[in-house]
């Protein structure tokens, strides 16, 4: 078991007139973060805390890998698709300079595509273009062990028919932001992190780094579980598969100076930041809960502004609250657990009213509740699972999964957490699974129709 030791305290210096924690709410936030490392057991945690628009509190706990020594609010972790906001952001301002628009198709800049002549650039960064996602999974699949290139990842899964026609559904599609940072560099004549660095890193004071180079020495050690195994190093993936979706990676006090960008409408012309937050609307009228790189939402009676990231071996959120001038980070070393979302909530459930929904399923939280047990004995259905699945459930992952998860016998509860949606091609499902000293969070992804196969079945601890 990793160890989790607390790093000293590092507060930033800001004006008097930001609105500093008191002292109870600095104390009821190192115990929410400490409850959440305690509880999932992932090593590390980096948390800044905005508000009235200054950064107020930097923190972190834990271990970054072994003989490494422990994190400061200076260490960068890998972000993921947290970093799409920025993409986004790079052909708003392309836009401005009048080099392209977001309602251009995206034949006209990268041919061969399905639905070219009819996805535009805005319905790839609102994840309405109906391209396939390439990893809607919450593991690395066997194609991950090697090296990646954006045109490979389009030619794989960008010339399969759409999942729906544009602009009629909303579905995450990591594909599409690899088409759209390829549109960005073809336009701006550049790589794009070269032109993230001039037009946005640099004025910010920030220095980001690509997440395939965040490794080794000087950065956080990525871990993973199986079920609640042991904690395991995560084997790093083969570089490019991250390209313009997920490919950076930053401190906490770094990405909170991006928020605070975003409250107080600088850097950006203010027209930018409205446009990246109007909520997307589908053909149906609908709304998407979804503008250009963030997710949208309510917070009590504020809008709320975010995005979550996952990459191999690290969680990532970054919550703002533009109206209460508010803003929290929290990054973790651990792909389990949702010990990031955990903090994040927690914290702003500290200083804001949160909001809450829920449903359910029972057809379907029955199905996932036999392939539990299936797991608890050693012996899953092989098949239910897809070819990926199969390569995940190999004998050591069904082995952590039978030692650690069947001594916790039958659970008290099992039940589903919020609504089905659809991500790369499949139907999401989240569980949480309950036992009388323990909480487990378990997501899953399955082909569509009544008995589709299992494309995962990640099964994490709760915090």
């Amino acid at each position: 078991m990793i160890r989790t030791a607390f790093a000293a305290l590092l507060l930033l210096a800001t004006p008097a007139a930001a609105q500093q924690l008191t002292p109870e709410q600095s104390a009821k936030v190192d115990r929410i973060v400490a409850d959440a490392l305690a509880s999932t057991q992932v090593p590390s945690a980096s948390v800044a805390i905005v508000r009235d628009g200054k950064i107020v509190y930097a923190k972190a706990w834990g271990n970054q890998g072994p003989h490494v020594p422990a994190p400061t609010p200076d260490t960068k972790y890998q972000i993921a698709s947290i970093s799409k906001q920025f993409t986004a952001a790079g052909l708003l301002l392309l836009e401005d300079e009048g080099k392209l628009s977001l309602d251009d198709t995206i034949g006209k800049y990268l041919p061969g595509i399905s639905g070219g002549a009819t996805i535009t650039i805005r319905q790839l960064l609102s994840h309405t273009s109906g391209l396939q996602d390439y990893w809607p999974q919450d593991y690395s699949f066997a194609a991950m062990e090697n090296r990646a290139t954006p045109q490979a990842i389009l030619d794989r899964w960008a010339k399969k028919p759409l999942d729906f026609t544009p602009g009629t559904q909303w579905q995450y599609s990591n594909t599409g932001y690899v088409a759209a940072g390829m549109i960005l560099e073809k336009v701006a004549g550049e790589p794009i992190l070269t032109f993230l660095e001039r037009r946005i890193f640099k004025p910010l004071g920030i220095r980001p780094v690509d997440q395939d180079l965040a490794v080794g020495r000087g950065y956080p050690t990525g871990y993973r579980r199986n079920a609640l195994g042991p904690i395991r190093r995560v084997t790093v993936p083969g570089a490019g598969w991250m390209f313009a979706t997920g490919e950076l990676a930053m401190s906490a006090p770094e990405l909170a100076k991006w928020n605070i960008a975003r409250i107080d409408r600088k850097l950006l012309p203010a027209e930018d930041w409205i446009e990246q937050e109007k909520m997307i609307r589908l053909t149906d009228g609908n709304p998407a809960n979804y503008g250009l790189g963030v997710s949208l939402g309510m917070r009590g009676e504020y809008k709320q502004v975010s995005h979550g990231g996952a990459a191999v071996g690290f969680l990532s959120q970054n919550i703002v609250v533009p109206d209460a001038r508010l803003a929290v980070v929290a990054l973790v070393n651990g792909d389990f657990g949702n010990a990031q979302s955990t903090i994040a909530n927690g914290i702003l459930a500290l200083l804001l009213p949160a909001a809450k929904a829920n449903d359910e399923e029972a057809y379907r939280t029955g199905l996932a509740r036999e392939f539990y047990a299936a797991l608890q004995k050693g012996e899953p259905n092989r098949n239910l699972l897809t070819e990926n699945a199969a390569y995940y459930f190999n004998a050591e992952t069904v082995r952590d999964y039978r030692d650690s998860l069947g001594p916790l016998g039958a659970p008290t509860s099992f039940e589903p957490i919020g609504s089905p949606r659809l991500r790369g091609g499949f139907v999401n499902r989240n569980y949480r699974i309950t036992y009388a000293d323990r909480s487990l969070t378990l997501i899953t992804y399955a082909d569509a129709g009544r008995d589709g196969k299992i494309e995962q079945f990640v099964v994490t601890p709760a915090s």
